[in-house]
């Protein structure tokens, strides 16, 4: 009994650190999305201003 209680919490712990790098892979992917959204959105407004410009 003592045996599978060890595995059981050996298999939590591995689930709890693969998820945890699933989150920060997501959080990492996110932080780029948005860093390409604000320079898209830069680059927009300098567009648009240098057309009224002319």
């Amino acid at each position: 009994m003592n045996k599978l209680l060890k595995i059981n919490i050996l298999l939590l712990i591995l689930l709890t650190f693969s998820s945890c790098e699933v989150v920060e892979g997501i959080f990492n992917l996110g932080v780029g999305v948005g860093v390409f959204i604000v320079i898209a959105i830069i680059a927009l407004v300098i567009f648009i201003i240098s057309r009224f410009k002319k």
